[in-house]
This record gives C-alpha cells, structure tokens and sequence, in this order.
C-alpha cells in the first residue's frame, strides 16, 4: 500500500479523534417533582445534597430557573424539544392512546445524532408508550430503560428496557441506584464518543421510598419527614455515584451538565422557600424549579444568575456546545452558553410563557401575569418585590397588565389548543379552602 496513502489515512483519523474529543459529552440530570429550594445550595436544610450543592459549587445556579410545565410530561416535551409544549397541545400528562409526544416533533437525541452522538436515556420517559414508535429507540435514543411514566401508574408495565415492557424491575420501587448504575454503564460502553445522557430520575416523585440505609440516616425526623429526606438523599447520591465515574474516567471536564427538577414540588414537605403553590398550578410554586449548569474549564464555578432560564433553552444551548448544525425548525429556548460562559452579562429581553389547559401565566422581566384557575381573574405581580404573589397591582399598573394580556394573547393564538383536558388544572384556591371548612366541619 502506498506510503503516503498510508499517512493520509492515519492524519484523517487523527483529525476525527481530536473533533469528537471536542464536542462535549452532555448529561442532563432531571428530578421529579422537586421544590425548587431543595438542595442545600438553594438554602434547603431538610437533608444534605452535597452532590447536588456541588454542580453548583462547580458551575451556575438559577435563582429564577423554569419549567414550562407545572406537571410531568409537559415539562419533558419542552426539555426533549427545546419547544413549548403548546405547540402540540400537550398540556398535560398524557394517560391513554393519542396522547403520545407527536411523532412530528424531533427530540434532542435526534438533533445530536447527526453530529455523532450516542444517546442514553436511563430512567422516567412519560411521553408516550403506546406503540414501539412512541418509545426512546424510535425517537434517537440508542440505550434506553426505566419507567413508562410515574411508578405504579396504570394497569399495565410500569418499566421498560429497549422497546420491551416489563413488569418488573430489581430493586424497585427504589430505583435511583439502579438508574445510577445504568448510567454509569452507558458511560462505560460509550467513552470513546460524545454521548449523551438523559439521567430521568423517579425521586422525588411518590411513592415516597427509599433504601433502609438511607431511613436509617434519618430516623431522628417524624415518618413522613424520615422518608421524604431519605428519598431526596438518594437521588442526590446516584447523582454522585455518577459524577465519581466521571472523574475516575478523567471525563468530567469535558462534559457539559444540567440538573433541574421538572416542575415545582408536590409533596407539602418539599422546600419552597415562600413561593405560592406547587405542582398542578402557574403560580411560581408549581414552574420555577432548581436550574444548574456545569462545564469544568468552560463554565467559571461558583456562580449565582438571577436572569430567568427555562427549561426550553437546555436543547440550543447543547447544540451550540456540539458544534451541531442550526436546526431547521424553530426553538423556543436561548442557547446559554455565552451567559454561562461570562461572556455576555445578561440576556436578551425575553417574555417565558406557561399554560395549563384553562391557567397561563407570562413573565417579562420581574413582571408577571398569573392566572392559577378557571374561575381567576388574571393577577398582576412584581416578583422582585413580591415572589411570594401576594399582592395584585393590576389597579395601579392597568397599561403594564393589558400589555402582558395581549402578549400571552399573541403568543398563544400561535399554539395548539390543549389536545385533551385534564380536570385537574379546573382547581381553585377557593375550592380548596371549602373543601378543608367542610372536612372541619365534618370533624365536629
């Protein structure tokens, strides 16, 4: 074979090996249901997240980071898409055929393969399990396993690995070890190559579970404060677990990692710091949600930004850290890197919006616009003074409430209406406190 034929080929694959050693891996850590005020390094004191504490040690964290979703699934489309969910009126969870995330929409595992990336999903999909063509594998993802949707959910599987439904799985309901040691194995098999990692987490969604070791670190708390700490403490744990891999495999700097919760916290034990409401409601409660970012020797660490993020900006951001190809359908996210990277201080002027089937809120600025049930009239709010809501100022900002109306208004005439309804999202404050007067009552 001729010599410099030879040299050729050897200076090509050289060159390919320095590209793909370029383009960082990505890892997105997502937890279920969580307060936003969990982790320690948001000022949470119910249990220690070091690992967690530790992303934002090394990194950014959010003060007003966002989900577009007050629930599960819709939260996910707009992560997995880099779009509103209401794009393809998916406001809610979805539960039975025709539900499913539209084939139409492309995924960030389909937007990352064409520049060389393997696709890992390990843990909660929620996006459709009707068909094999609704499943990871069918939607860019090479090594796929975890839940269907919420643990116990439905009558049928609540697992799967590859396309196979299963019934079940070794060592749940506790399943964030066994996620953290899937994904470290995805890790293993795929060191070579970009990868990316969708890291899905169960926790700290109910059921309320967790290993006897860790209830044993905290049987000093009341039950229900014992199992929601040791749940939350786990979770952080298998984030550790696969953050040490990492480091072992001496890959940690040059991967880029998210860890954000899918929507606000659920359970009444979840930290929120004051903020109004939780899952199931637009109030700040139910959408703003833990929101770090780390990239050793990209990202300078230990970094608090208090310029509003969502969810939807994780998929442009990873493109643009990939060197991948602009997309040809439009984002709804901001790609972050500048921002995170301090090369710019501040982000463009931009409004965030949110809908639930009959409730909506948009934020521009410190200024929102709020509308948390069916029967609520719009409520104007300053969040920088106010990020509890408390206090309506429609009365004395009349032109600042009618402008954000017509901005949501706008924007919405340019979305799918809800898909299907969820009678949940028809909730009222007011109902609520009738129905506690009534079990009072009822006490009596």
């Amino acid at each position: 074979m001729n010599q410099s034929f030879i040299s050729l080929t050897v200076l090509l694959l050289a060159q390919l090996h320095v590209a793909a050693a370029a383009k960082p891996n990505i890892i997105v850590f997502y937890l279920d249901d969580m307060g936003w005020a969990q982790p320690g390094a948001y000022g949470g004191k119910l249990a220690p997240t070091p690992n967690m504490d530790a992303l934002a040690a090394n990194g950014v964290r959010f003060t007003n980071g966002y989900s577009s979703g007050c629930v599960c699934s819709p939260g996910r489309v707009g992560l997995m898409t880099g779009r509103y969910q209401a794009r393809t009126g998916h406001d809610a969870n979805p539960t039975k055929e025709g539900r499913e995330l539209l084939l139409s929409e492309t995924t960030m595992a389909q937007h990352l393969k064409p520049s060389g990336y393997t696709s890992g999903i390990v843990g909660k999909w929620h996006l459709g399990d009707t068909a094999p063509e609704f499943m990871p594998l069918a939607r860019g993802f090479d090594f796929a396993m975890g839940t269907v949707g919420n643990l116990g959910e439905g009558k049928g599987p609540s697992f799967y690995r590859g396309n196979e439904l299963i019934r079940e799985l070794e060592g749940a309901p506790v399943t964030s070890p066994v996620y953290a040691r899937e994904a470290c194995g995805f890790i293993d098999a795929n060191q070579a190559k970009p990868f990316f990692l969708y890291l899905s987490f169960n926790a700290v969604h109910s059921p309320i579970v967790a290993s006897p070791a860790w209830l044993e670190k905290f049987k000093h708390l009341d039950k229900r404060e014992q199992a929601y700490a040791a749940l939350v403490s786990e979770a952080d744990e298998a984030i550790g677990t696969v953050m040490t891999h990492l480091r072992q495999m001496k890959l940690e700097e040059n991967t880029l990692i998210f860890c954000i919760s899918d929507n606000g916290g659920a359970s009444p034990i979840s930290e929120q710091m004051g903020l109004r409401g939780h899952k199931w409601f637009v109030w700040e409660g139910g959408i703003r949600v833990t929101w770090m970012a780390q990239w050793k020797g990209r990202i300078p660490g230990g970094r608090v930004i208090n310029d509003p993020v969502i969810q939807l900006d994780v998929l442009p951001t990873a493109l643009a850290a990939a060197g991948a190809e602009a997309p040809k359908i439009d984002l709804d996210g901001t790609n972050l890197l500048p921002l995170l990277e301090g090369k710019t201080d501040r982000l463009a002027p931009r409004e965030l919006y949110f809908r639930f089937g009959v409730q909506h809120a948009v934020r521009q600025g410190d200024w929102k616009l709020v509308k948390a049930s069916k029967e609520m009239e719009p409520m104007l709010v300053n969040l920088a003074t106010d990020p509890g809501e408390q206090k309506d100022l429609s009365a004395d900002n009349p032109a600042r409430k009618a402008e954000l109306t017509a901005l949501f208004d706008q924007w919405d005439a340019t979305m799918q209406p809800p898909r299907w309804e969820d009678p949940r999202w028809n909730g009222s404050e007011q109902r609520k406190q009738e129905k506690k007067g009534r079990n009072k009552k009822n006490k009596k």
